[in-house]
């Protein structure tokens, strides 16, 4: 029976995401699974203003925070045996990058 896994990612940096969707299109190439994806999701943004002046006197002047979080979506067709599920699992990931597996 085939077995198929969902991964997600997500980081706050674009350029170690791509990477990481690299070396998983790599494992891909190399056992010869069939890989759908990266599909990237909307980028989630989280706003932060703050006032400048701890006291509450003078101007009223705000810093203005902004973090984005970008997710991609892959799907991996991978035989009985899980090979390539398994080195998926071995694979290292950068700081900041976090990844969810999901069988089906």
């Amino acid at each position: 029976m085939a077995q198929s896994a969902r991964v997600k990612l997500t980081s706050a940096d674009l350029g170690k995401l791509d990477s990481v969707c690299k070396e998983i299109q790599g494992i891909g190439l190399k056992t010869g699974v069939r890989i759908k994806g990266p599909t990237p999701l909307p980028v989630k943004r989280l706003h932060i203003d703050t006032r400048k002046s701890p006291c509450g006197n003078g101007t009223e002047t705000y810093e203005k925070w902004e973090m984005r979080m970008h997710r991609r979506i892959m799907d991996i067709n991978a035989d009985g045996k899980g090979s390539a599920i398994r080195q998926l699992m071995r694979l290292n990931m950068p700081d900041g990058v976090y990844i969810e597996l999901v069988l089906k």
